[in-house]
């Protein structure tokens, strides 16, 4: 019987031998995971046998990278892999764990958990409880905040999320508490801003979670953005980077120069309506920004100049209100119409 596919998408890989990171398209199935340098590309550049593998998330091994897991193999051989989002991280560390726990236990993979109810109690689900923080009305309120001459917006406290979780009753003491504060520190979900809060993540082996009331944090996802005087860390932060994000992940991009296509990373704003692109290899600074405001976006079969091989389908194009294109490829027709969709919303209602 043919290993069942489980995943495909793309992921940022550590190079094995040398210390750079590039993109590649995974595929994921029962008992491996393959990765290939293009989506189109027919033979893998290698592939990972779980059987035996074991897998670390959050990965704290790679600097100041983050987002990453890693898969160990049975002869200790590591792997590296970065995600462009939490979300995104989530699902595949789960789906790989579950194809790791199949293949010991001999059984199919499944998509549905086969773990009773009562057990779930024994676990903190912390995607969920990022989930419930970030409710508007029930979870932790984000405010303007004032320290040394800076302002942070979309921000809280370590004092307020600890005083959250207990009021909450997701954890019955201060310590109890620190302690969910800092898996949620360790996994992303949550980011330190302000000196303060930021030696307190580089102290030791771990990140350290501050209940102070001037330990600043945001939310991996919100509206962050600093400004005021800036240090190296803190920057000033553009209005175009104060709306919420909307969607993010990695698409196909064709160049306006050379016309070759690469995989960037995206993460779509609204009010202002913006569409950054990044290089998912590399930082936090991007490549170029989108203005959506007043743009076209639609599906298309081709793209002018485009060399035969680099198209597959899932197609889309945006026209801005100057009249510049960008032609893009989602690795699905349903991630292509989500796209579409969140685009067309964000460029009707924002500013």
């Amino acid at each position: 019987m043919e290993p069942q596919q489980i995943r495909e998408g793309y992921l940022v890989k550590k190079r094995t031998l040398l210390n750079y990171w590039t993109a590649v398209w995974a595929v994921l199935s029962e008992d491996g995971l393959e990765f290939y340098k293009k989506k189109t590309d027919q033979s893998p550049k290698g592939m990972i046998p779980l059987k035996g593998a074991t897998l670390i998330s959050p990965c704290q091994d790679c600097g100041n990278r983050t987002l990453v897991f890693k898969i160990v193999m049975h002869k200790k051989q590591e792997h590296f892999f970065q995600a462009s989002h939490v979300e995104e991280r989530e699902l595949w560390v789960k789906d790989i764990k579950r194809a790791i726990q199949c293949l010991q236990g001999g059984k199919r993979f499944a998509r549905r958990s086969t773990r009773r109810s009562i057990r779930l109690t024994d676990a903190v689900n912390l995607n969920e409880l990022y989930t419930e923080m970030r409710d508007q009305d029930e979870g932790v309120k984000e405010l303007k905040l004032e320290r040394e001459n800076r302002i942070f917006n979309h921000c809280f406290t370590g004092n307020t999320v600890v005083e959250w979780l207990i009021s909450k009753g997701k954890a019955r003491n201060r310590p109890e508490a620190l302690m969910l504060a800092t898996g949620l520190l360790n996994e992303g979900f949550l980011q330190p801003a302000g000196e303060l809060s930021k030696e307190g993540t580089m102290s030791g082996e771990k990140s350290i979670f501050l209940d102070q009331t001037d330990a600043f944090y945001y939310f991996a996802d919100s509206g962050f953005f600093c400004e005021g005087y800036s240090s190296d860390e803190d920057t000033l932060i553009k209005e175009e980077f104060r709306g919420n994000i909307v969607k993010q992940g990695c698409l196909l991009k064709q160049g306006h120069k050379r016309k070759n296509w690469k995989v960037r990373k995206f993460i779509l704003r609204h009010n202002p309506a913006y569409m950054h692109y990044y290089d998912p290899t590399k930082g936090d600074d991007p490549l170029g920004s989108i203005h959506l405001r007043g743009s076209v976006v639609t599906a298309v079969d081709f793209v002018p100049d485009a060399k035969r091989y680099d198209v597959d389908g899932n197609l889309f194009e945006i026209i801005t209100s100057d009249e510049t294109h960008y032609f893009l490829q989602a690795a699905t027709a349903e991630e292509r119409k989500e796209w579409i969709e969140a685009v067309q919303e964000v460029s009707k209602t924002g500013k």
